[in-house]
């Protein structure tokens, strides 16, 4: 079991208890849940971050696209300035929308809709971007916000929850008992084989969910674009910073060295600085950051750290193993919601 601050387990039941009475309670409909008018496919995960949620949007964005539906994602936007709810451009300031908003506004290709409140962000999506077409949300991190009623709820599951506990102690926003309350369960292929019998014990006398199996694979920067830096110093701001440096060196991308800040960190003039001075010290001839990395540096903070060198800009992306019979799954679970719809 991981436990990040020991010192609060004490406390990790008491946040466990009260998690099972809100669910409960959402359950005997003592809590209220909105319905947009559009089947909801929730993407989420029982951790606090960096199982991949967003990347996995990008993945269902696209291919529900493809196959002919209008896609709308809903997101909260954590760490956004704004307070308000509204469409998220591809250029909007990532320190007022959120970097996430902001990412998937660039990636997807779809209308992207940021607020709080996750029914008022369906509601003006459904007004302001009407279709013909079948329209469905993506709701971003979407487990744990239960006020938005769910038609589908899509959970991604790693080892490292397996082996983590619940916050505060840990990183678990859930327990690992939640996850019988998915319809999809998606494992990383890695670590299938192992978590497959996992899923099927969480499960108990409830029927288990569907798994689907990913894979992942990181990209460096626009193909051909640029030549990669020889020595790149890498930085990030994310959940499980370890995971994007393990995946660089199976790419056999070695930084140099490396600095960590805290997820969703807004950077200023003052880490850029220290980005440079330490990067001169190993002698770095560039940088290597995400993409969630990527979009909350300005222009300017841009150029100051190109004084060292090319910035590469590493794409986390996802495919499913079998996505023929995951879509396969998952149309006829939006098909019967819109029959039941009308």
């Amino acid at each position: 079991m991981s436990t990040r601050r020991p010192w609060l387990l004490p406390l990790a039941p008491l946040y466990g208890a009260a998690l099972t009475m809100k669910r409960r309670l959402f359950q005997l409909g003592w809590f209220k849940r909105n319905r947009l008018k559009s089947p909801v496919i929730s993407v989420g995960s029982v951790s606090a971050g960096g199982a991949g949620k967003t990347p996995m949007v990008l993945l269902l964005a696209r291919i529900l696209r493809q196959r002919g539906y209008a896609v709308r994602i809903l997101t909260r936007g954590y760490k956004r300035s704004s307070e308000i709810t509204s469409r998220v451009e591809p250029f909007d300031d990532a320190a007022w929308q959120g970097d996430e908003p902001v990412l998937l506004a660039q990636r997807s290709g779809v209308p992207v809709f940021a607020g709080a409140d996750r029914y008022q962000a369906g509601v003006m999506a459904e007004h302001d971007e009407p279709s013909e077409k079948l329209v469905v949300h993506l709701l971003d991190d979407g487990f744990q916000h239960r006020k938005l009623a769910r038609d589908v709820d899509i959970v991604l599951l790693t080892q490292a929850d397996v082996e983590d506990t619940l916050l505060p102690a840990g990183n678990l926003r859930e327990p690992l008992t939640a996850i019988a309350e998915a319809d999809v369960v998606v494992l990383r292929e890695e670590e299938a084989a192992s978590l497959r019998s996992v899923v099927a014990g969480l499960s108990g006398d409830k029927r288990a969910p569907a798994i689907w199996v990913i894979r992942r694979s990181l990209s460096l920067g626009e193909a051909g674009a640029v030549a990669l830096p020889t020595k790149p110093f890498a930085f990030c701001g994310i959940a499980r910073p370890e995971n994007f440096m393990k995946m660089l060196a199976a790419q056999g991308y070695e930084p140099t060295d490396t600095m960590i800040f805290p997820d969703h960190h807004a950077y200023d003039e003052g880490d850029i600085r220290r980005l440079i001075e330490r990067a001169r010290q190993v002698e770095a001839n560039g940088f290597v950051t995400t993409e969630k990395d990527a979009v909350k540096l300005t222009p300017i903070l841009h150029d100051h750290l190109q004084a060292v060198g090319t910035i590469v800009v590493a794409r986390l992306g996802v495919e499913l193993l079998d996505e023929q019979e995951s879509l396969s799954q998952l149309v006829t679970m939006v098909g019967r919601l819109d029959r039941r719809r009308h």
